[in-house]
């Protein structure tokens, strides 16, 4: 039997997930998820995202990463970012949900979700936000885990392998 477990992680404990993580990011990239990156995407492209960007924001206080764990090793993550503009104090955002391809379709990405739900609502947030390659495989677990479509922006982005644009869908969730 599989175990999954979700945890917030402590400022504390970053460190010892970065390899972890670049790997989840640059298997989840190279296996053609859009979250803003473009191929070829490697553990050293992963590593510099998460301790250039994800990191200090996380010691900063505003940002949450949260981590899934399956049978005791990190298979995905997702963030919350809690600082925005001063006229949204009740909204947070969404980024980067990723789940490595090996561990797919287990339960794990949904898991992610109602933990990052949690998040919010300790955070004090009411509205949670975020936006996802249309018809991706990822939008139907937001819709099944309570996010609405907002709207819909074609040509948004390229796709990772820069063959083709897709349209991006917003969507939101109020708490």
């Amino acid at each position: 039997m599989t175990s999954v477990g979700i945890h917030c992680l402590f400022v504390e404990e970053l460190d010892a997930h970065a390899d972890a993580l670049a790997e989840i990011m640059a298997e989840t990239v190279q296996d053609g998820a859009a979250v803003g990156y473009m191929q070829p995407f490697s553990r050293a492209d992963g590593l510099a995202f998460f301790n250039e960007q994800v990191f200090p924001e996380v010691r900063a206080g505003r940002r949450r990463l949260l981590v899934a764990r399956l049978d005791g090793k990190t298979v995905g993550s997702v963030q919350l970012i809690t600082a925005l503009p001063v006229n949204q104090p009740h909204r947070c955002e969404v980024a980067k949900m990723m789940v490595h391809p090996s561990a797919r379709r287990k339960g794990i990405g949904r898991a992610l979700m109602h933990a990052l739900d949690a998040e919010a609502r300790a955070a004090g947030k009411t509205l949670v936000t975020l936006d996802t390659k249309t018809g991706d495989k990822a939008e139907p677990l937001y819709k099944a885990t309570g996010y609405r479509t907002a709207g819909v922006i074609p040509g948004y982005a390229l796709d990772p392998d820069g063959k083709a644009q897709h349209a991006t869908t917003y969507m939101y969730k109020t708490l």
